[in-house]
């Protein structure tokens, strides 16, 4: 007969008694390391004391924050942590799991900092009024290849989407709003028509957050919600309720949840904080998706759905996704941009297909691009000369897939040339090049995408007319 003591294990008629498996016990920390802005490394050897029971897995804490990461395994190993704060210092403890729970944390390990990057913005392309914002303008001045705009380090958060190859505006970010290039009809909303060849500040405001451009208008979003726009105003295209030309940003109506907005040439497309989106201005072809072709002056809400995400405006033609990944598009299509397998032009928006993995858009004049949800990049419209990336000058009526790559990360059309990158980080162009646009250092058009440089560390993209501009962020 079998006894079992209060306590512990007992030997009786021959047998040992063995308690219940327990948690294990502490593992012992080894060395954290930073492996890039927002990851880390930290190395661990398993507890001596396993509980009773086979571990099952490790998991690392930050402090601060209580960022986790884990490791399923039975051993000693390193665990990888992922979004920590550049510029903030950590220290980690890890845990170890078994069936029967989990451990106390180890002694915490020595303090990391993951690195601050260091960001360079590029330019390259199109000069003839100082677009490119490196000081200088005219003829002569246009780059084939990449040249750096300001210095290494300069705190740029975001430049405008839009078509129109002469003028710029850009948010730093620290809030403030800057603009340069051609200055047509007050489109650099600095309060005259003088033409800059240098980013210069519009007002004294650090509360900027996001800017688009059009043809001749532009607009910015604030921190606080509000719209705000200047320029031309041909057709109504500022939204302010009238034709006036503004050279100074004004408040576009008294509503703050405005959350992102996109220009055509003379109209405009907005979607707010509540899913619904918005379009004013010219509506010739239809490109307010409004079910009508007139001119309007305020906002008008298309539809009454309130899930659209993304809104991209071509010439005169916009492309959108919802929420549950479908694809719309509305506006001009006699070259097939919609996307729709023919040319009819249509005033609301009509579904692309039935896919529901679309996740990222971009429009040039009359083409468009998309990347779905798996990597792969699509692309119809006009494609003379090669913008769409498809080896051919070919025009597509319908979305085509580029390649049979699944790894492009994101994508952006200019007047007739892409801008795209890809999960390693590397950057490829094709199509229109007569004024050095794709950064290749020749003025050559490529009709299937062609690496730009050797850099694996591009951030974002903005092809714009016939210029292009990208972030780089390197890590020190």
């Amino acid at each position: 007969m079998a006894i079992t003591f209060s306590g512990g294990a007992t030997i009786s008629g021959g047998v040992t008694l063995v308690p219940p498996p327990t948690a294990p016990g502490a593992p012992t920390i080894g060395t954290a390391t930073a492996t890039g802005p927002t990851t880390a490394t930290v190395a661990f050897t398993q507890p001596t004391n396993d509980g009773g029971a086979a571990i099952t897995s490790y998991t690392a804490t930050s402090s601060p924050g209580g960022i986790t990461g884990t490791l399923n395994q039975a051993g000693s190993g390193t665990i990888t942590i992922t979004g920590l704060t550049s510029g903030t210092a950590y220290t980690f403890t890890v845990t170890a799991t078994n069936s029967v729970g989990t451990s106390t944390a180890s002694a915490a390990s020595n303090s990391i900092t993951p690195p601050v990057p260091v960001q360079k913005v590029f330019v390259t392309g199109y000069n003839q009024f100082g677009q490119l914002g490196i000081g200088t303008s005219g003829a002569g001045t246009n780059r084939s290849s990449p040249v750096q705009l300001g210095s290494t380090g300069s705190t740029w958060s975001t430049f405008s989407r839009g078509n129109p190859s002469d003028y710029m505006g850009a948010i730093k970010q620290d809030g403030t709003l800057w603009t340069f290039g051609y200055n047509r009809n007050g489109s650099l909303g600095l309060g005259d028509k003088v033409n800059r060849s240098s980013p210069t500040q519009v007002g004294s405001l650090t509360d900027w957050s996001k800017v688009a451009k059009g043809y001749e208008d532009m607009m910015a979003i604030k921190t606080d919600g509000t719209l705000w726009s200047w320029g031309a105003n041909r057709y109504g295209g500022l939204g302010t309720g009238n034709t006036t030309y503004r050279s100074s940003p004004v408040q576009v109506g008294a509503m703050t949840n405005w959350k992102s907005i996109s220009l055509q040439y003379w109209s405009s497309a907005a979607i707010k904080t509540d899913g619904t989106l918005w379009t004013w201005g010219q509506g010739t072809y239809g490109q307010q998706g409004s079910g009508s072709t007139a001119d309007t002056s305020s906002p008008v809400q298309v539809g009454s759905g309130t899930n659209w995400s993304l809104i991209s405006c071509g010439k005169y033609h916009s492309v959108a996704i919802k929420t549950d990944g479908t694809m719309w598009s509305w506006g001009y299509n006699a070259q097939g941009q919609l996307g729709l397998g023919n040319t009819t032009n249509r005033s609301s928006p009509v579904q692309i297909g039935s896919n529901n993995n679309w996740s990222l858009i971009t429009t040039g004049s009359y083409f468009s691009l998309a990347v779905k949800t798996d990597g792969t990049l699509w692309s119809w419209g006009k494609n003379y000369p090669g913008q769409l990336g498809l080896g051919d000058y070919t025009y597509r009526s319908s979305p085509t897939q580029v390649g049979a790559l699944t790894t492009w990360l994101s994508v952006s059309g200019g007047y007739r040339h892409t801008l795209a990158t890809r999960t390693d980080g590397t950057l490829w162009s094709f199509g229109y090049n007569t004024q050095g646009e794709l950064g290749l250092g020749d003025t050559t058009d490529r009709l299937s995408p062609v690496q730009v440089g050797s850099y694996t560390d591009w951030s974002d993209i903005y092809a714009s007319g016939l210029a292009s501009y990208l972030i780089e962020n390197t890590v020190p």
